[in-house]
């Protein structure tokens, strides 16, 4: 039976804001969150789901201090955004639909190669580069594709948004990772509305992380804003391997 005592909180929200911390920066806060939160005494279930309440107050708040800096224009990108949530709405809908083992084995070697990619890919910096695809089919195909993941499954959605912006809409590292939270932030929102109909989310523990959330992404999004790609690169390398590895060793 699961209660909520003055230690679990403590914990709860050192957890959050260590998350928060390192999901503004490169995504993977929910490495830090869900485990946590299943030790705390909840159900797989209601870990994933109110980790999507507490995920979604982080997102949202490193997407708008980036935007405050000028590195995301709301006013374009809430079409874009509004896409994500529709996505992720569905791809929590049809959690219990949809058979995900198939992808829950490919993806530790799919996050490896991401990682591998941001490690070793010579010229990746906060500088814009080539764009491959317009604006409007990378809302129409990247967007849909990885919101839709976020909700159905959701570890490693920042890694796929960052590997979008950066190999096709020619984004720099900074930029890349400021839209990122965005979409994290509209998806993760969607995946919430789904979950929330299921009566899976513990609002009262999420509601005790949200603080911890913001904080943690208000420092690390400040930070990711001061350095750029030398934070963000080997943050977004570690958290994509040990996303990896966790799953690995669950399979095992």
């Amino acid at each position: 039976m699961f209660e909520l005592t003055i230690e679990i909180v403590a914990v709860l929200f050192l957890t959050a804001m260590a998350a928060g911390f390192i999901d503004s920066i490169a995504g993977g806060g929910g490495l830090i969150t869900v485990p946590v939160l299943m030790l705390a005494g909840l159900t797989p279930e209601q870990a994933l789901a109110t980790n999507k309440v507490q995920a979604s107050f982080g997102a949202g708040t490193a997407a708008l201090s980036y935007a405050r800096n000028g590195l995301v224009d709301l006013r374009s990108q809430w079409r874009t955004a509004l896409i994500a949530f529709a996505a992720g709405v569905a791809g929590a809908a049809m959690v219990t639909w949809l058979p995900t083992q198939a992808l829950r084995v490919m993806l530790p070697v799919i996050l490896l190669a991401i990682a591998a990619f941001f490690a070793f890919r010579k010229g990746l910096d906060d500088s814009d580069r080539a764009q491959r695809m317009t604006p409007a089919l990378f809302a129409l195909t990247i967007v849909p594709a990885v919101g839709f993941y976020d909700g159905l499954i959701g570890p490693g959605a920042g890694a796929f948004y960052m590997l979008g912006f950066v190999l096709l809409a020619g984004y720099g590292i900074l930029k890349a990772t400021a839209h990122t939270k965005l979409l994290n932030f509209a998806s993760n929102l969607g995946g919430l509305a789904a979950f929330a109909l299921t009566g899976h989310p513990m609002w009262l523990v999420g509601l005790v992380m949200i603080p911890a959330q913001i904080l943690g992404a208000t420092l690390g999004s400040r930070m990711a804003m001061r350095v750029g790609a030398k934070v963000i690169k080997p943050l977004l390398v570690v958290t994509s391997t040990a996303l990896a590895l966790r799953l690995l060793w669950q399979m095992a």
